[in-house]
């Protein structure tokens, strides 16, 4: 297995190797679950080559103490990707190699998608995400990207930086892999005790029982809300940070049901000082 931590030397390797070829590509930040390995069985499945990056992006976290303790696991992540595939190429770098000296985030426009939800919670959240897509995008070259739709307002964001800044690169969205008690596959979960995962499954279970009242015309949009809003009013270790239902394709919030449009609700959820986040289509 190839692993480079220098963007020129990965470079020069496509170059000499791999010239228009296909590569998928994954980027992550490491402590690699399930979740991570289908998108790299996805990418192997559909490209010549296929790169991960392993990389804890600064610029994206507007908690020092939740980027301090953002799980660092390197050589266990190499051992998984090796489970997959010993031919994936992994560029995991420091932040000099990325940001060369300077870790500032880019502005962007993202047309109010990065105004919803994360965006609100999270200040300067997307800045950092569309300026670190932007330099791995223009270091691997890839043919196409793969994103979880767990961070679904994120592949949003991703797909309108790829469409406004006209990037060859086609985005593709991958299906939430669960725990088996229907807990969203995060690396985050790593910092949960054993009893906290297992309570979590309320957040998925709350997010079905959405599902079924949102196809409910007789229970009010207003009415679900307040709903979930009780749900963890009464599940003291956990407190509901906010909960959505927005369109898919603008994430703005939904003011009334419509089955011309696509919608889907959004959570994020705090254990402790853990920040857990999930999705769910309303179809």
């Amino acid at each position: 297995m190839l692993i480079f931590d220098k963007k020129i030397d990965l470079k020069n390797y496509m170059m000499a190797t791999h010239h228009s070829k296909k590569v998928g590509f994954v980027p992550t930040m490491g402590a690699l679950h399930a979740g991570h390995l289908s998108l790299l069985t996805e990418s192997l499945k559909n490209n010549d080559i296929t790169i991960i990056s392993i990389f804890v992006n600064p610029t994206q976290f507007n908690n020092p103490t939740d980027l301090q303790k953002y799980p660092r696991t390197l050589a266990a992540d190499v051992v998984k990707i090796q489970s997959i595939s010993d031919k994936i190429i992994v560029y995991a770098p420091n932040i000099d190699d990325v940001y060369e000296g300077a870790a500032i985030s880019n502005l962007f426009d993202f047309d109010g998608l990065e105004d919803q939800m994360e965006g609100k919670h999270r200040p300067g959240h997307f800045n950092g995400v569309g300026t670190v897509v932007s330099k791995l995008f223009d270091i691997v070259q890839p043919t196409n990207a793969y994103f979880g739709e767990k961070d679904f307002q994120q592949l949003q964001i991703v797909k309108k930086l790829v469409a406004k800044n006209k990037i060859a690169v086609n985005v593709v969205g991958c299906a939430i892999l669960r725990e088996p008690n229907g807990l969203a596959m995060s690396s985050r979960n790593e910092r949960l005790t054993a009893d906290e995962r297992d309570q979590a499954a309320i957040i998925y279970k709350t997010l079905q029982d959405v599902v079924e009242k949102f196809n409910d015309k007789s229970i009010s949009l207003d009415a679900i809300s307040h709903w979930v809003a009780k749900v963890f009013e009464k599940t003291p270790d956990f407190r509901l940070e906010y909960f959505e239902i927005a369109d898919e394709d603008t994430l703005l919030p939904c003011l009334k049901r419509s089955f011309k449009k696509n919608f889907r609700a959004f959570i994020a959820v705090f254990v402790r000082d853990i920040r857990l986040i999930d999705t769910l289509s309303l179809k």
